[in-house]
């Protein structure tokens, strides 16, 4: 009668506390907005998109892609992030084994001496053990076995902290190729603006070999009195700013190397490039898709939906603190007060089975705390996503209106140094007849030399810009 009373008593207990935790507040919770438009602009729909071209196959120079692929086994952030990724992979590990049983094998040995003018110690001074001996004056305790625990996972908290944990891990996946997508891209700037830096010294160059013989003639003509020493001095100036300019050329050439092999994880060397054919290459035309594409392509997108998957999850692990949890205990093994008697069976053979249910009761303010927190954390997470798909779809529409005013622009610069290049020629038969100054003939020299700096530049632009919509469009990572 007892018994059933106790287990009536157990039952009304655990009903009670499911029906406590059932007063948890409802908090509300964001679905991000992933609309996107149709197209990224009027007249321009199209399937295919070059994001899905790998990187081995979207670059041409075998310099590069040596480059770019000593930078994705070398470089130290991506090294780190596959710590990180490995870290949160051994996670998963730790939270599907918490929903299992653990077993445990155990042993301890200890004593204890019980006073002798006390209740306990009064009875032990009569007692006899079974073979006549008095009672020991320091009794012992001797035991080993193995010892189970399992929290029964009822509410699913173990099995979603574990969904939490798989959806962090692939979310540290995305983040990696994420960081793979900008190191390709920024050693591929790196090695387009090397290229760009070796065509402005050697344009520099050759304008100052036609300045030097630009000061030759004028220093025959100051010797038939043709000329003053005026402009001699003025054609020695300009020589001499242009060969200090080369100096400072070289010395972005050495910190864009440097830079370069810090991507690649290795200490500075000379880079191995293909300079010459730079002002001859071609950017690629990229197809952009469809907005909605961008949703697979960027892995920063991915990984922002992951984060919010988990953070959804999170929320029902947080909520589940506030319900009953279940656990069984057992054990099993040997127990005495003697190492002799320790193996005796069955005097010696022990054995132990409960079931435990706890809830949280008064003062949940910690766990209200962290609900709290979860519910914060998912808006968060959504904001975090929408902010991403806005900023991937204004990155492209960015590139394709940079690509295409930069090929205009190209165009007419290509114009401009053609028609400075041939006016040089036409400036110094001008000046040999007399019909021309000297400065007309330094400022067409100098005005050919900026034309042509600032086409060199216009051309890194456009390979930059075609970098930027590979990258933008979520390329770079396969």
């Amino acid at each position: 009668m007892l018994r059933i009373k106790t287990f009536r008593c157990l039952a009304y207990l655990g009903m009670g506390l499911i029906v406590q935790s059932c007063g948890i507040p409802e908090m509300a919770t964001k679905h991000p907005d992933t609309q996107l438009p149709a197209q990224f602009k009027q007249g321009l729909l199209e399937q295919t998109n070059t994001a899905t071209v790998k990187w081995k196959e979207f670059f041409d120079d075998p310099y590069l892609l040596g480059l770019i692929s000593t930078a994705i086994s070398n470089n130290k952030e991506v090294n780190i992030m596959m710590q990180r990724i490995s870290v949160a992979e051994n996670e998963i590990q730790a939270k599907r084994g918490a929903y299992l049983p653990f077993v445990n094998f155990g042993s301890s040995a200890g004593g204890d001496k019980t006073a002798k003018y006390t209740r306990a110690g009064a009875v032990e001074d009569g007692l006899k053990l079974a073979n006549g001996q008095s009672f020991p004056a320091v009794l012992g305790d001797f035991q080993f076995g193995l010892f189970a625990t399992w929290e029964l996972d009822i509410w699913g908290k173990l099995r979603n902290a574990a969904q939490v944990a798989v959806f962090e891990y692939m979310a540290s996946t995305e983040g990696k190729n994420f960081l793979v997508t900008n190191l390709v891209a920024e050693v591929a700037h790196a090695y387009y603006e090397l290229l760009a830096l070796d065509n402005q010294l050697d344009n520099l160059e050759q304008n100052i070999a036609i300045q030097q013989n630009g000061l030759e003639m004028i220093k025959q003509l100051q010797f038939y009195a043709r000329t003053t020493s005026l402009a001699v001095k003025r054609y020695q100036a300009e020589v001499a700013k242009n060969q200090s300019r080369k100096y400072e050329i070289k010395q972005q050439i050495t910190v864009i190397e440097n830079r370069i092999n810090n991507l690649l994880g290795r200490t500075p060397q000379p880079i191995q490039r293909a300079s010459a054919t730079f002002m001859e290459i071609k950017p690629k035309m990229l197809a952009v898709g469809i907005p909605s594409q961008l949703l697979q392509n960027r892995p920063d997108i991915r990984k922002a939906e992951l984060e919010l998957s988990a953070a959804d999850l999170n929320i029902a692990v947080a909520k589940a603190e506030f319900y009953p949890s279940f656990g069984i205990k057992a054990g099993v093994g040997f127990s005495a007060f003697a190492l002799k008697y320790l193996i005796n069976t069955p005097e010696s053979l022990a054995a132990m089975v409960a079931g435990e249910l706890v809830a949280p009761l008064v003062n949940r303010n910690a766990i209200m705390a962290e609900y709290k927190n979860a519910n914060a954390k998912q808006i968060q997470a959504a904001y975090e996503y929408e902010k991403t798909i806005i900023n991937a779809y204004t990155e492209v529409l960015n590139q394709v209106s940079n690509i295409d005013n930069l090929n205009k622009n190209y165009q007419l610069k290509r114009k401009q140094v053609d028609s400075l290049v041939q006016s040089i020629e036409v400036a110094n038969q001008l000046f040999k007849s007399a019909r021309a100054d000297y400065l007309e003939v330094l400022l067409t020299q100098r005005d050919a030399l900026e034309a042509k700096r600032e086409l060199i530049e216009t051309k890194q632009k456009q390979m930059s810009a075609m970098v930027d919509l590979y990258k933008a469009l979520g390329g770079g990572w396969l």
